[in-house]
């Protein structure tokens, strides 16, 4: 069965070849779609290179007389705080990160496995927060962060970051804990494992896949995260870096090749970290797709 599965795949694809049209057309559509995706990261890059004036006269052409101007100026200029806005994401979006994995990966292990009055209940609360709109929450969370005095701290946005995420979280680790055989933790039980060193010890060296898409998808959600930080904060010295583009757009003009200057500094930690952890990010994303 398997030997004519592949003897009739391989037809298929010898025959996809050899037609010079189809091969042609579908090479071309690729193509194009990996343009299209591309493209903008080149305009954001060689536009930045521009003078407003030019890139104003020019909006698609490439620079005459590239200048690094814009880069020295959000570098240099202290108005703009770029560099205490990446350090305030790094430290908001780490802390965060920690936090929904080390929640999401107890809470949902304990509703996989554990049975207790009102087990499902909660599970239930916590799907019901995956349904909920951030932005229908933002008036109440200001008025109770306010009169709590938790707002516009350094902390302050770790809060909702790691309550909005956990449902998701728990939701993935959950379904994933149940894929795994009990006879694991069973056995472990028989050879004397207390409950914390099976936990952390076996399950969860077996759960680092969804656990590193719950990562991945937190990570660029807190690094992005915009309406939180808007509502919640207002020392400038405290801003992330979705708050600092803003001060590049002005009531009636805005100098775009400065904010795309910005905008390309500020994305590199993230670049960065991709092209550092790309091997992990993929491996978490289809391990965590098929299982969960």
């Amino acid at each position: 069965m398997a030997n004519e599965y592949t003897r009739v795949a391989g037809k298929k694809s010898s025959s996809f070849t050899n037609n010079p049209i189809l091969f042609i057309f579908f090479n071309g559509m690729l193509m194009i779609f990996s343009l299209s995706c591309i493209f903008p990261l080149i305009w954001m890059f060689y536009s930045s290179l521009k003078e407003k004036r030019v890139f104003n006269a020019d909006i698609i052409g490439l620079p005459k007389d590239p200048t690094m101007s814009n880069y020295v100026n959000v570098l240099t200029n202290k108005d703009y705080h770029i560099f205490e806005s990446v350090l305030n994401s790094f430290r908001t979006t780490i802390i965060s990160l920690v936090l929904i994995v080390l929640f999401g990966f107890i809470v949902g292990y304990i509703l996989a496995r554990i049975e207790f009055p009102g087990n499902r209940l909660i599970y239930a609360i916590f799907l019901m927060g995956v349904l909920i709109p951030i932005h229908s929450l933002l008036v109440p969370i200001y008025v109770v962060f306010n009169s709590l005095d938790i707002a516009n701290k350094w902390y302050t946005l770790i809060i909702p970051y790691v309550s909005f995420a956990l449902p998701i979280a728990v939701f993935l680790v959950e379904g994933y804990v149940k894929s795994i055989p009990i006879s694991m933790e069973e056995a472990a039980a028989i050879d004397g494992s207390s409950f914390t060193r099976t936990l952390f010890s076996i399950i969860g060296p077996m759960c680092k896949p969804i656990l590193a898409t719950v990562a991945i998808i937190q990570t660029f959600s807190c690094w992005n995260e915009f309406s939180f930080a808007l509502v919640l904060i207002k020392d400038v010295g405290l801003q992330t870096v979705p708050l600092a583009m803003t001060q590049f757009t002005g009531q009636f003009t805005s100098d775009y090749p400065k904010i795309m200057a910005a905008m390309l500094i500020t994305m590199m930690p993230i670049v960065i970290f991709y092209f550092i952890f790309s091997r992990q990010i993929i491996e978490g994303m289809v391990a965590g797709a098929v299982k969960g």
